[in-house]
């Protein structure tokens, strides 16, 4: 059982939600038409960390960053981070260490490189991609495949969410994402549902909840299966995920953050 549970906790955590780069220089041409994303939600320096729990179970961490800015062919960029791992009593059932990465371009939030790193006991799996979001392809190592402009990845996907308005936004709103995973492209939608207040670890939080659609695989048993509370200010923070999967359920819960790009407005006095 321990080893069906922390197989499912670090699906969870790495699809969260996370390395080596191909030197194609060509796929990372400048575009001066590129969009502009204003970001008020997330700055350099920034780190969040979670705790992943089956059921009652602390069964593993995750934790996010985002790099200072960095120079990827003229352009300014982010490196962000998503990294889970089990916990150590869980190492010796189901040893996990997992990375997901992703570089955007600072101005237009459009992933400039991926890669990830998934260490699953004496499993091993890496991938790695160059976009060209002007062209609309992106490469692999499994050669080039077409992509909609500004398909994002794993890493980037979580932090453009952020960006996104839910303070305007009328309950049934929904915001279509493309996603890149495994070699696929996914068409998805975040959909917003509402506001709530949550009694969180780090206090009671106003929140904005939001439901990403899944993609229905072995870990997710439906496209609704995740409700997502972020935080109802500037910053939009995660501070809780619940999701079903095919066995159980887990949530996902902020124990700690640093360096927020605005006050944390949405923490409500005792």
């Amino acid at each position: 059982m321990k080893n069906r549970v922390t197989f499912y906790i670090s699906a969870f955590a790495i699809s969260l939600l996370s390395i080596v780069l191909f030197s194609m220089k060509s796929a990372e041409k400048v575009d001066n038409n590129d969009r502009i994303v204003i970001n008020t939600a997330y700055q350099p320096g920034e780190v969040l960390n979670y705790r992943i729990h089956y059921g009652i179970i602390n069964a593993g961490l995750c934790n996010m960053t985002v790099s200072e800015p960095l120079t990827i062919n003229n352009k300014s960029a982010y490196n962000l981070k998503v990294e889970g791992e089990t916990v150590k009593s869980f190492d010796w059932a189901y040893k996990v260490r997992d990375k997901f990465e992703s570089w955007v371009d600072v101005n237009s939030h459009a992933p400039i490189r991926y890669a990830k790193t998934v260490r699953e006991n004496n499993y091993f799996n890496q991938d790695i991609a160059i976009y060209n979001h002007s062209d609309k392809w992106l490469k692999n190592k499994q050669g080039q495949i077409a992509i909609p402009q500004y398909t994002q990845d794993i890493a980037s996907a979580i932090y453009y969410m952020r960006t996104l308005n839910y303070a305007d936004a009328k309950i049934g709103a929904t915001y279509p994402i493309d996603v890149y995973l495994d070699n696929k492209i996914y068409n998805l939608n975040v959909k917003y549902v509402g506001k709530e207040v949550i009694k969180s670890d780090i206090g009671k939080v106003r929140c904005f909840k939001i439901k990403p659609q899944l993609v229905v695989d072995r870990v997710f048993k439906s496209t609704d299966a995740m409700t997502v509370w972020v935080t109802d200010d500037e910053n939009k923070v995660p501070v809780r995920i619940q999701t079903e999967i095919r066995v159980g359920s887990l949530k996902v819960d902020l124990v700690k953050y640093q360096n927020l790009k605005n006050p944390m407005t949405s923490l409500v006095a005792k």
